[in-house]
């Protein structure tokens, strides 16, 4: 199921952007899934425009900042319809196992100029904590960031891998518009606590990973054969041995949900974010990332599949019976902090 039908759009939260009900994570273009034709890179680009994919999602963390200049380009010729989001807080080095989590009001100042430089723009539409450092206060980070709001440097407040105390108390200091977490059929632990928050204060939920990192589309079962170069998933407990295993058998009730559509695995996947996201009353807009143009497009015809009660339930079961964790160090998630 493909169509270049330009999907339906919502509006981010209490008082966000309206926005297509479906976004595009940019993330994969400069690292983390092996190497990038460039030249399909853009071209993909160019089809979030014509499906009305609008929310385009990258982060300074990706590439090191290269991410966020490849990007600049696309945001110049289409500023005026889409809607840039960007994050700050995960600090990279020349050494690339390192991680650091800034949330500190001087690096947050500075992190902004340098994603306003790159992505060329005077004002950044969405803008992320990517990462919650607890040992700095809310009231420090977010009054910084609602700051940059008062300056015009950035419109609207976003915050990634919170719990939802974190995210109440946040919102107290100033109104977060949109939350984006991972949330997919494998992956639930947003909804411990961080749903029922979003849905109670009228925050947008973004969910990265809709597709579980490509698995949910059925494409591979091991990280060690199937994946290539300086693929991030080599590295995830849930795409090596036994895990990847038990976790492509998983996958049945995706394609007999999948059949009965004339569907993809991947466009269930979507789909059952999209629904389940109305269980809770929330706003949800998935970010899935691609680098090719069909799969762009075929991601957005997602957004026009409805699942019956039956098939909902059919899929249900799926996120418990999962082996593994999302990452090999959990400690920088919302789940470490439930």
């Amino acid at each position: 199921m493909t169509t270049t039908e330009k999907i339906t759009t919502v509006t981010l939260g209490a008082a966000g952007p309206t926005v297509g009900v479906q976004g595009f994570g940019a993330m994969g273009i400069s690292e983390f899934y092996g190497d990038t034709d460039e030249s399909a890179a853009r071209d993909t680009l160019e089809a979030t425009v014509e499906a009305g994919v609008t929310l385009i999602d990258t982060a300074d963390a990706y590439g090191r900042g290269a991410n966020e200049t490849f990007l600049a380009p696309f945001v110049a010729a289409h500023r005026d319809s889409i809607t840039l989001a960007t994050k700050f807080g995960i600090e990279r080095s020349d050494d690339p196992a390192y991680r650091g989590i800034r949330n500190e009001a001087d690096y947050i100042k500075r992190a902004v100029e340098g994603s306003l430089r790159r992505l060329g723009v005077d004002v950044i539409d969405l803008y992320y904590m990517h990462r919650h450092n607890p040992a700095v206060p809310f009231a420090e980070s977010i009054g910084a960031m609602a700051g940059l709001v008062a300056e015009g440097k950035i419109k609207h407040l976003g915050l990634s891998e919170v719990t939802g105390a974190e995210l109440r108390e946040a919102h107290s200091v100033h109104p977060i518009t949109a939350l984006q977490s991972e949330w997919s059929l494998f992956s639930r632990d947003v909804e411990t606590s961080a749903v029922a928050a979003a849905a109670e204060l009228d925050v947008a939920l973004v969910p990265y990973s809709p597709l579980g990192r490509g698995f949910l589309t059925g494409s591979f079962t091991q990280a060690k054969t199937d994946l290539r170069g300086a693929d991030i998933r080599l590295t995830q407990p849930r795409f090596n041995g036994d895990n990847a295993e038990r976790n492509a058998a998983l996958l049945e009730p995706v394609r007999t949900v999948a059949a009965a559509h004339g569907a993809t695995a991947g466009q269930i996947a979507l789909a059952w974010v999209q629904q389940r996201a109305q269980v809770h009353g929330l706003t949800v807009v998935p970010i899935p990332g691609t680098r090719k143009r069909a799969r762009l497009l075929e991601n957005s015809a997602a957004t026009r599949i409805t699942l019956t009660p039956g098939e909902l339930a059919l899929l249900e079961p799926i996120a418990g019976q999962v082996s593994g964790d999302r990452y090999p160090d959990m400690s920088s998630t919302a789940a470490a902090r439930e």
